[in-house]
């Protein structure tokens, strides 16, 4: 049976603490039957329902002031099948304990994020993605779902079963329904080489286009106020026989990346003058290195520096203009910005809501560290990403609503018929979802 908490514990708030929200009740269902009857209650009740994973959006996507469903006791068992390397697990399962699992069972992802803290189901509606010119966001490796839907209907969907609601659950923003369990393509384990160095900027985007495709994973870091990068690639080997040093490790993805960068964004959040200079170090601090690991523990590294993020991805031939705006609109902020850019590559996908959706894409991530003004940074980058065809990450934070969005998104007016058909009485609305889709 579901469980309700007290209500003394209903107040939420998501990683980067810049989203918080008081529920009604506290449901943590342990069976999809659970699922179903709180949904049903919620809508006899004329209450709303949200299912929230791990918290790691920077939008609202998961507040809400009516019942908040949380998926950590729902458990419905996981089932690989290692033949057709298909592995079925509660869509709240955490992506490091879906990856050990995974491991121990000789498969893998075939491509993952820079962080794992995510559940399967939160990461999948949002778009969550790697980078990889061959690969798609995370969601193009759900091979089926299951769905409970507005009515409390449960709908085992696939490409097979229900075609269209798998072509708009996969990428949902949990605007359809409850996910309770997914069915996930994966492949053999394998072990990746990496290899990170710094470069310049122009080099780097002059040689872009080979760069991409001799390599099965790219993406590079712009550090702003300087003409610098650090570019990490990523290569299937056949043996795992450079692993990293404990000690490199722990200097590098501890120490640099987290404990020194933390220090060095509160001087710069304390001292803005500084951050320049704070960003040129930090260009120079990362050195070149090359090792060998499991593949999810070179996909994911540890993030501990809070921060806030806008992301978006773009058609790929637009990155150089879109990069040259946001270098002049860094220039030009009453600020600084300190967190270094993100850039990463997806291949085309044909999940509807997508960012993916028909085209080989670039992404830009904005960041800034917690604390320090975002705002007007942000806005004037997404000026220049929606005016380039861009489409906002859904788990990051932009400002577009439905009538800017429904002409970037082929299959905007097919989401909504599907939404309208599964939520009639609009249990799953929030305010955040009525202004992406509307009401």
């Amino acid at each position: 049976m579901a469980s309700t908490a007290p209500l003394t514990t209903s107040a939420w708030t998501n990683w980067a603490g810049n989203q918080r929200s008081t529920a009604t009740a506290i449901l943590r269902p342990r069976t999809v039957a659970d699922v179903t009857e709180a949904v049903r209650a919620a809508g006899a009740a004329g209450e709303r329902i949200r299912a929230v994973g791990s918290g790691h959006s920077f939008t609202p996507v998961a507040r809400t002031d009516g019942r908040r469903m949380e998926l950590t006791e729902l458990d419905t068992g996981a089932r690989i099948d290692r033949e057709r390397r298909l592995v079925t697990v509660p869509a709240g399962m955490p992506l490091h304990r879906l990856n050990a699992l995974l491991a121990a069972n000789g498969l893998a992802m075939p491509n993952l994020g820079d962080i794992d803290a995510q559940t399967v189901a939160g990461a999948i509606s949002t778009g969550t993605h790697g980078t990889g010119a061959a690969y798609g966001c995370l969601s193009t490796f759900v091979e089926a779902l299951t769905l409970v839907t507005g009515t409390g209907e449960v709908l085992h969907c696939s490409a097979e079963q229900h075609p269209d609601v798998f072509a708009a659950a996969r990428v949902s923003l949990g605007a359809l329904g409850v996910l309770t369990e997914v069915t996930l393509r994966c492949v053999d384990a394998f072990t990746l080489r990496a290899h990170e160095r710094p470069a310049p900027l122009a080099e780097v985007l002059s040689d872009l286009p080979a760069l991409i495709s001799a390599h099965d994973h790219v993406e590079f870091y712009w550090f702003p106020y300087t003409d610098r990068v650090q570019v990490k690639v990523n290569d299937r080997t056949p043996a795992d026989d450079r692993p990293l040093a404990r000690w490199r490790g722990w200097l590098d993805d501890e120490f640099l990346s987290n404990t020194v960068f933390a220090g060095a964004c509160r001087l710069g959040r304390a001292v803005p003058t500084l951050v320049p200079t704070i960003s040129a170090v930090s260009a120079r601090a990362l050195t070149e290195r090359t090792y060998t690991g499991r593949s999810d523990t070179v996909f994911c590294t540890p993030r501990r520096v809070r921060f806030v993020e806008m992301e978006y991805g773009l058609p790929r031939a637009a990155l150089p203009e879109a990069l040259d705006a946001l270098r002049r609109i860094v220039d030009g902020l009453p600020f600084k910005v300190i967190f270094p850019v993100e850039v990463r590559f997806t291949a085309p996908d044909d999940i509807w809501l997508s960012h993916g959706y028909g085209r080989e894409s670039a992404y830009i991530a904005v960041h800034q560290y917690v604390g320090m003004p975002y705002e007007p940074y942000f806005r004037a980058f997404e000026q220049v990403a929606a005016g380039l065809g861009g489409r906002p990450h859904w788990g990051k934070l932009h400002w577009r609503d439905a009538a800017s969005l429904a002409p970037v998104y082929p299959k905007f007016a097919d989401f909504q018929s599907v939404r309208t058909r599964l939520d009639p009485n609009g249990i799953f609305r929030t305010p955040h979802l009525d202004q992406l889709f509307g009401a």
